[in-house]
């Protein structure tokens, strides 16, 4: 693979975890519109929700997530009483007659609320809504910070599932990135919750931090085999220190370059698969048991996953949601947020309507980052005439394609072995909003 190419083909783009992407929602999108979404879900939809918590105890200068570091506990509080306002009249407005399949708690950090507050968001979630009883409950985890407390709260709850936030073991990357984690807190965490019957545990790494080589990632990732994950994601550090104050703490100089960058991710991808695992989408791994490795996948918020639900419902701040007709988000200051759900308001300030070309180039770019392929007879079965435009752009590839990115099939194309690295530089193609924007996105690779 020439270099040439992989920095090319490696230039910024969006990560596609929805589209239209976040850069485009409008505040035309508001409350009142929101309201009616919710009260027009089907009777019976099955729904995913996901649930933000924006504080750390300590704030990592790679992280990108909407989040505060804090010292009192006090905001939290603060915020968890607003969060359970927003439950209670999110559900009201979609009525009881649904079916939640999916929870995930994300941040910041979920482990940061006490053990007493875990209980009171869970139980205000089983009140609330119709969970059903195999739902999928997700938790993000930091390991630092996590009691035996919190975890025997985070099981009472239902939670079945975690992701422990690693990123690196190497101690000279863990200064650089103001995150010091052992592999002994990590254990410590994993052995947790294996022994409160959480047995889905999922780990989360980071290339491209600043003194990675592939040297070091490949002693990081053979620590973490040692834990037995049953998931791994791997995903490349955005480093975007125009928009992310808090970056700038990291020195450019540190950073590898873009070949470093590559090599690393290829060195994990080959590891993992020698060990066993099953490539899922761009940057997860899973093994053959686990139910992402052998379900259909599919892209959201949270990255990849098994999610098949009608509907997704932010609930917190920064939070967004999917609805038939198009996303919704919250306000992203806590502040707003609750202030918006104390005076008896949806806390929501932006989103977008889905018209008829977008929700024809989402499902491409979905198939794209799950599946690696493009079929013109299920778009045309799908969305008929809606078609054609995506299909034209399609072909357009296929013609412009000098460098094996794609290969030709009968009935569209599939992104070959050379071109799985790069597919969101693929899916790129068919972004229709791309560059209307001032957005900055992370690199491809």
């Amino acid at each position: 693979m020439l270099p040439d190419l992989i920095r090319r083909y490696s230039a910024p783009v969006p990560r596609y975890t929805s589209y239209p992407t976040a850069p485009q929602f409008s505040p035309t999108i508001g409350p009142r519109v929101y309201e009616t979404w919710l009260r027009a879900l089907p009777a019976g939809s099955n729904l995913s929700l996901y649930l933000h918590f924006p504080f750390c105890h300590q704030l990592c200068w790679y992280c990108g997530c909407n989040t505060k570091a804090i010292r009192r506990y006090e905001p939290v509080e603060a915020y968890v009483a607003a969060l359970l306002r927003e439950i209670a009249h999110v559900s009201e407005l979609a009525g009881p007659h649904h079916r939640v399949t999916h929870v995930h708690w994300g941040g910041g950090s979920p482990n940061i609320l006490a053990p007493e507050d875990i209980a009171r968001v869970g139980a205000a979630l089983q009140k609330a809504f119709n969970l059903a009883p195999d739902a999928e409950y997700a938790v993000e985890i930091d390991p630092r910070t996590l009691s035996d407390e919190q975890v025997a709260a985070f099981a009472a709850i239902g939670v079945n599932r975690v992701s422990l936030g690693v990123q690196d073991f190497d101690e000279q990357v863990q200064q650089a990135i103001n995150r010091i984690q052992s592999f002994e807190d990590t254990k410590r965490a994993v052995d947790m919750f294996r022994a409160h019957g959480v047995r889905s545990i999922n780990l989360d790494f980071v290339y491209g931090l600043p003194h990675q080589t592939r040297k070091s990632v490949q002693k990081t990732i053979l620590k973490a085999l040692a834990l037995d994950p049953d998931r791994i994601a791997i995903f490349g550090y955005a480093h975007l220190p125009s928009r992310l104050k808090h970056q700038r703490l990291i020195e450019d100089k540190a950073l590898p370059g873009i070949m470093e960058r590559f090599g690393q991710s290829r060195r994990l991808h080959r590891i993992l698969l020698a060990a066993g695992y099953k490539a899922v989408g761009l940057d997860h791994y899973a093994k053959p048991s686990d139910k992402l490795a052998d379900e259909e996948v599919r892209r959201n918020f949270q990255g990849y996953t098994t999610d098949a639900s009608d509907a997704l419902i932010g609930l917190g701040a920064s939070a967004i949601g999917h609805l038939p007709q198009g996303y919704v988000q919250n306000a992203t200051a806590a502040g707003i947020y609750q202030a918006m759900v104390e005076g008896g308001r949806l806390p929501t300030v932006k989103g977008i309507k889905l018209s008829a070309d977008d929700r024809v180039r989402a499902a491409v770019i979905e198939r794209l980052m799950c599946g690696f392929d493009l079929s013109k007879s299920a778009l045309r079965d799908e969305f008929g005439a809606d078609a054609e435009a995506v299909i034209a752009d399609a072909e357009l590839l296929i013609e412009a394609d000098q460098d094996g990115l794609v290969k030709p099939t009968e009935d569209g194309f599939e992104v070959t072995d050379f071109g799985k690295p790069f597919v969101r530089t693929i899916c790129a193609a068919f972004d229709a909003y791309l560059g209307q924007s001032k957005a900055q996105h992370a690199l491809a690779v």
